[in-house]
């Protein structure tokens, strides 16, 4: 029997991890490749066989205080031949020997594979639900600001509240996307809101979209749809914030895709109430 060899991936490696997941239906950014690798460039591994990759993942490390798993896909033609069982455990394994040893874990899992991963250690938090609907054109506001134009530690700040760890590698270059757009609302010297839209191969996506209440997260919303009037517009909601699910409803927008946010160890303490967006499924 070959060997299977697990190791780190090189950057065209992960191009394919990228290309695979647009394969499974998960419309990455269409700059998320350069992001992601960026952002950890150590986070990103591989399977290979025979000298083929045949498995990918993702084991995002923030500051050793916190990782996500993601990027989770074995070949198509390779499935159901326990694969993919056996790579998990290892990028789980490798991912803990990387962190600080209370540091939690959290993913996005599809729903079909929740039993398994809590086998694996993680216990489930609640449903993250991807929205689809058609971006509206709407009046310009006047009282946003580009998130580029902030001082970065008060964008850096409030993005620590809402996702729990600092990750300014990542937020960075994020704020900005090409193509994309990042609004803030400010109160004073400190932001009462911020979401960021990015185009992705079909659309575009919002990630994330925080604010410190709806009527706050309504106005953001509306400004990024506007940037993608009459495209397919893309919103990860928590479903454990019921006025994310109310403004997905009052845009008409649908869910066609879901994943299981679990955690192993002890899961991070967010409003989830401020939350109307999450970043990624893929880093968190």
């Amino acid at each position: 029997m070959t060997t299977i060899r697990y190791r780190q991936a090189t950057r065209n490696e992960f191009d394919l991890a990228v290309r695979w997941a647009a394969n499974e239906g998960w419309n990455p950014g269409l700059g998320d490749a350069d992001l992601f690798w960026e952002t950890n460039p150590g986070g990103f591994v591989c399977a290979e066989r025979d000298g083929e990759i045949i498995a990918t993942g993702s084991i995002v490390n923030y500051a050793e205080a916190f990782g996500f798993m993601g990027f989770f896909i074995v070949r198509s033609d390779l499935r159901g031949q326990g694969i993919g069982r056996d790579f998990w455990h290892w990028r789980r394994d490798l991912l803990r020997s990387r962190l600080k040893s209370d540091a939690p874990i959290g993913m996005d899992g599809v729903f079909d594979m929740q039993h398994f991963y809590a086998r694996g250690g993680f216990e489930f938090s609640h449903r993250n639900l991807r929205m689809e609907g058609i971006g509206q054109a709407s009046l310009a506001g006047e009282n946003f600001v580009e998130l580029y134009k902030l001082r970065f530690e008060i964008i850096a700040s409030y993005d620590r509240t809402h996702f729990g760890f600092e990750r300014e590698q990542f937020l960075n270059k994020w704020i900005e996307p090409k193509g994309g757009l990042g609004l803030g609302i400010m109160n004073g010297e400190q932001l009462s809101g911020m979401g960021i839209i990015r185009p992705c191969v079909a659309g575009f996506k919002i990630g994330p979209l925080f604010a410190d209440n709806c009527n706050i997260a309504e106005q953001l919303f509306q400004a990024l749809s506007n940037h993608a009037a009459d495209h397919p517009i893309y919103l990860d909601i928590p479903e454990n914030n019921p006025d994310a699910l109310a403004l997905a409803q009052r845009h008409q927008l649908k869910a066609v895709f879901g994943c299981a946010r679990m955690y192993r160890g002890t899961a991070p303490n967010l409003p989830w109430q401020h939350i109307y967006g999450i970043t990624t499924f893929e880093l968190g």
